[in-house]
């Protein structure tokens, strides 16, 4: 795959995700496990917040190393969401419990989606600065 096409994707996905923690707060918060201080609500922002930034960073070719760095830890750092939203649904439909239990694994393509833009942009990718000596 060309190294440029994986971080729009992701970058795109990110971008969209988090317009809809905004757009529709409530399914976020909650899956946001409620002993997390200060409330749920305030980790549906930062999240959403988060997604939309690091969707930046992975749209611009001069921050695409940045963006990966930023969506490893990202994606790592929301999967207690993912477990938490397992647990929570066990009682759902069959159909809802399904949608939680194929996210966990969906966490780790993320993360290795991630990992490969990290590894495919190295600091020697970035474009020159002025005053940079070759």
């Amino acid at each position: 795959m060309n190294k440029n096409r994986l971080p729009i994707i992701v970058g795109l996905f990110l971008g969209l995700a988090g317009i809809m923690h905004f757009a529709n707060p409530s399914f976020f918060n909650d899956i946001v496990p409620p002993w997390l201080p200060p409330s749920r609500e305030f980790w549906t922002y930062i999240s959403g917040i988060t997604e939309i930034l690091t969707a930046i960073l992975l749209l611009r070719p001069a921050t695409r190393r940045a963006g990966g760095i930023a969506a490893f830890l990202l994606f790592i750092a929301v999967y207690p969401a993912n477990l938490y939203m397992t647990w929570d649904w066990r009682n759902e439909a069959a159909s809802q419990q399904f949608i939680s239990w194929a996210r966990l694994p969906f966490q780790f393509l993320f993360i290795w989606a991630a990992w490969s833009i990290i590894q495919s942009h190295s600091a020697d990718d970035r474009p020159a600065m002025p005053g940079d000596v070759a």
